[in-house]
């Protein structure tokens, strides 16, 4: 392993063996993160094996802060491997596989750190994609993805949990020559062997994916602010969150429930919608603890003034899907039980905490 030092803080980076991948894997993970329909706040990852070793990024850590910041985590792969193949729930907290001197910052590694290691390939790429999430809640969905990925050797996997649970589904489902994952309520996964080919298959498949967002009014700014007056909330910092609620379809699939997991994690379950007459102290007064956001239908969003960037970012998530979703299409919501099982995981509520203290963000 090679060391370097920079800003006070130890580096560590595995050994290239001349090929730069890491570097490139770096950079591609940058990129990603700095496009909000790829990845939101600290969502999506990547990894690279190399000599045993699982480089993965980071849980709480930015995508986008990949090529300035040491947020990839090596974790000892064939333990790993070892304890989700025997379902040892050792496997839920990929922590206890991180190689500790090569760690210096503790970082916990990845959620998803047990479906990267399930995967053969060397290069993989978890992303958040509105593109695939539009597809991936409704009901049809697999329907949908095979006139478009027709040729790909791609599988679809029903919601399960994120961790260990999504990882044994995708056992169940993988094939030796799988390389795109479609993963039900979540993303898109994308394997190769080198960063090139990872880059190129996530280019390919997004682009099968994509779709024009349905066009939504301009939000009425000046009633916003009426409905804020003398509370704690404040437009949102994307202008683009205000579609969710100024297209009504939007709004009406929103209402609805919480379509993924991260929505859940930074916004809340589901989203509060108001009334025609309500304003925010009206939303306030009448739920148990003020929310994240607030829809006002034909008009926009607000956001609670102490809202942080993960949150802002999967405001705008939100307007970006639905306004992708079919109107007429029927979707597929997490239940109860799966809200309550995000809420009180706690790999999650490391997340939140990351979150609320604004440690790795920005």
């Amino acid at each position: 392993m090679r060391q370097s030092s920079g800003e006070g803080k130890l580096m560590v980076h595995p050994v290239d063996n001349g090929t730069g991948e890491f570097r490139m894997l770096r950079s591609l993970s940058a990129s990603i993160g700095a496009d909000p329909l790829l990845v939101q706040g600290a969502g999506g990852n990547t990894s690279i094996k190399q000599a045993g070793v699982l480089w993965i990024k980071a849980s709480g850590t930015w995508l986008k802060n990949a090529r300035d910041d040491e947020i990839m985590v090596p974790v000892a792969l064939a333990p790993l491997l070892d304890a989700v193949a025997h379902r040892n729930p050792a496997a839920e907290k990929a922590g206890q596989f991180t190689l500790a001197d090569l760690n210096p910052r503790q970082l916990r590694p990845s959620i998803e750190t047990t479906v990267h290691a399930l995967l053969p390939q060397k290069i993989v790429v978890h992303v958040h994609c509105v593109e695939t999430i539009s597809i991936a809640v409704q009901a049809n969905a697999e329907a949908l993805l095979e006139e478009r990925l027709r040729g790909l050797d791609w599988a679809f996997v029903p919601y399960r949990r994120p961790g260990l649970p999504l990882a044994q589904a995708i056992a169940e489902r993988l094939q030796p020559a799988t390389n795109v994952l479609v993963l039900g309520n979540h993303g898109l996964v994308v394997a190769a062997d080198t960063v090139a080919e990872a880059a190129l298959l996530l280019q390919r498949v997004t682009g099968l994916l994509s779709r024009p967002p349905r066009p939504a009014p301009p939000p009425d700014l000046d009633a916003l602010l009426r409905l804020a007056a003398g509370s704690d909330y404040r437009l949102p910092a994307s202008a683009a969150a205000h579609a969710v609620a100024t297209d009504l379809a939007s709004c009406r699939i929103a209402a609805s429930g919480s379509l993924y997991p991260d929505h859940v994690i930074f916004l809340g379950v589901g989203s509060v919608i108001a009334g025609p007459d309500e304003n925010a102290a009206d939303i306030v007064a009448r739920t148990t603890a003020a929310p994240t956001s607030i829809l006002f239908p034909g008009k926009g969003v607000l956001m609670r003034r102490d809202a942080n960037a993960g949150a802002e970012a999967m405001a705008r998530c939100l307007a970006d899907v639905a306004q992708r979703v079919d109107g007429a299409a029927r979707v597929n919501y997490l239940t109860a039980g799966e809200n309550a099982e995000l809420l009180n995981w706690d790999a999650e509520k490391y997340r939140q905490q990351l979150n609320r203290e604004g440690a790795t963000l920005q």
